[in-house]
């Protein structure tokens, strides 16, 4: 969930600068939270894993792949139809992580009061 309310922030920021010369996209990687989420899965029996993502950050991040969006005249990169299909796809992710969330605490109450 704090993965997802950080990245819902990025993504509003990108909107919210969308008129803004120069400004490049910003965002955290889905994929590279998704592997370092897993990592920590399987590493929780060994040892307790504090694993923040990275943020990108376009200005340094040297030449861009052809799947990333184009730079516009002003020199930023956003697209307003871009930031609104991650915005929503975000949201679904919180709200996956919130009804999981949800069914393991209703567990553990179940466990705890010995319903179960």
């Amino acid at each position: 969930m704090a993965f997802a309310q950080r990245r819902q922030e990025l993504l509003a920021g990108n909107v919210a600068n969308i008129d803004t010369p120069d400004y490049r996209a910003r965002d955290l990687d889905v994929g590279d939270f998704q592997n370092a989420l897993a990592e920590s899965i399987q590493a929780a029996e060994r040892r307790p894993s504090a694993i923040e993502p990275t943020t990108r950050d376009d200005l340094f991040a040297g030449p861009r792949k052809a799947t990333e969006q184009v730079v516009l005249h002003d020199g930023s990169d956003i697209s307003i139809e871009h930031q609104v299909k991650e915005i929503a796809k975000n949201q679904h992710m919180h709200s996956l992580a919130v009804t999981t969330m949800r069914s393991q605490f209703a567990l553990l109450s179940a466990a705890i009061s010995e319903r179960a």
